[in-house]
């Protein structure tokens, strides 16, 4: 029986993340929604961007929709009869990219059960201080040194060859992706994930970067979602709540949405800050963004913004490959073709 995840009815309501990847591609808790998937199936899904009828012995699945362990059949069953399926505490839907940090506490606590599943976590040093030791997950090759780990308040995980240096506060729920660093003195609140090849440091909280992004000195970040190959200057903060305390509405598609009273910033692949940029509550980012100024950053920053300019795609694309080799990347002929694309696209 194959999976096929279908994302054409969700991608623009989570755009800009869906401007660079397919909606299961996106991650929320320890695991990207294809990640989980897999991983409770055991075998590969297919991504589609097209309505179709299923084939025989197929299914096609909202990408939007979160399975775990407790609902991923119930998602199958309603999905091969042509059930509609809602939003309830035990099934969470993506439409907007801030539900990402919304729900990102709850998917860490599901995505916990499923990658765990009964393995033995790798002892850590004696120099640290763990609370509710049972709740945390440390995969092979991690170093961790002379911090505090709260999972009294939701689980820890810790990926593959993670560091994570002296004198760092962590309150669960927490995922910690493979290859990335918390530097010195950091103080993570629950609900967050760094995925794979991040660097954090200063104060986040209830916050999810996709992977390959830096936040790497003092300043706060709250209620945010940062995709990959992002950097945040030292000293870049964001308020999440307004000074008020109201409603936060975004425009999507021509229509105003109400996200609740608690957002950070929004920002999609491949964008940068500045030292000491303060975002307003509530700021969304486009794709290939260098937002640096006195001033504070619009509220909304179209992609290929270079301060209050448009960026050309030449100099957009030499300074990503900056930023990648000092990962030991580079860019690929496929993301080379997308961000040309795009760029046309919002010429």
């Amino acid at each position: 029986m194959n999976i096929f995840l279908n994302d054409s009815n969700c991608r623009k309501g989570l755009y800009p993340f869906t401007q660079t990847r397919h909606a299961s591609e996106i991650r929320i808790g320890i695991l990207t929604i294809k990640e989980k998937w897999e991983l409770l199936l055991g075998r590969p899904v297919i991504t589609i961007s097209e309505n179709t009828e299923a084939q025989e012995g197929s299914i096609i699945v909202d990408a939007n929709l979160i399975p775990t362990a407790d609902n991923f059949n119930d998602i199958l069953d309603a999905c091969r009869y042509g059930h509609k399926i809602f939003e309830s505490e035990k099934i969470k839907i993506l439409f907007f990219p801030w539900q990402i940090s919304q729900f990102n506490d709850w998917a860490i606590r599901k995505d916990f059960i499923i990658v765990i599943n009964n393995r033995k976590s790798t002892a850590t040093s004696s120099s640290n201080t763990l609370i509710n030791g049972e709740n945390i997950f440390v995969e092979d090759g991690a170093i961790i040194e002379h911090s505090i780990i709260n999972a009294s308040t939701g689980p820890v995980y810790i990926g593959k060859d993670a560091h994570i240096m002296e004198g760092n506060m962590i309150r669960g729920p927490f995922a910690l992706g493979e290859g990335s660093v918390l530097k010195m003195g950091t103080k993570i609140y629950g609900g967050t994930t760094l995925g794979p090849w991040c660097m954090g440091g200063g104060e986040i909280k209830n916050s999810v970067f996709f992977g390959y992004s830096n936040k790497a000195h003092d300043g706060y970040l709250g209620d945010s979602v940062i995709g990959e190959w992002c950097n945040l200057g030292a000293g870049t903060s964001n308020s999440n709540v307004k000074n008020s305390a109201g409603d936060i509405f975004f425009t999507i598609d021509d229509s105003v949405v109400n996200a609740g009273n608690k957002v950070g910033l929004i920002m999609g692949d491949y964008s940068r800050a500045a030292i000491n940029t303060s975002f307003n509550t509530g700021s969304m980012v486009g794709i290939c963004c260098n937002i640096f100024g006195r001033e504070f950053p619009p509220r909304n920053t179209l992609n290929f913004t270079w301060g209050n300019q448009r960026y050309t795609i030449d100099k957009a694309l030499t300074d990503i490959q900056n930023w990648k080799i000092l990962k030991n990347c580079s860019l690929t002929e496929k993301e080379i073709t997308l961000l040309n694309k795009l760029y046309l696209s919002n010429h």
